[in-house]
């Protein structure tokens, strides 16, 4: 048993399908931003200081080796 689509089907569809789609170009904007914003926030932030490392001739030998 086979049903048609009615156009009040159809009227529907196209709505929604409008909607969707002007909700979907709506936050992935509003989420591009959001993460361009946070990456300039991050570059520029200053960076975490850097550990001491000693260089050769900076450390002594063993008294036991």
């Amino acid at each position: 048993m086979g049903t048609s689509l009615t156009p009040e089907f159809w009227e529907r569809f196209a709505v929604l399908l409008v909607l969707a789609a002007g909700l979907t170009c709506v936050l992935t904007a509003a989420f591009d931003g959001l993460a361009v914003r946070l990456l300039r926030r991050r570059a520029h932030s200053t960076p975490p200081p850097t550990p001491y490392r000693p260089e050769r001739g900076d450390h002594r030998l063993s008294a036991h080796s």
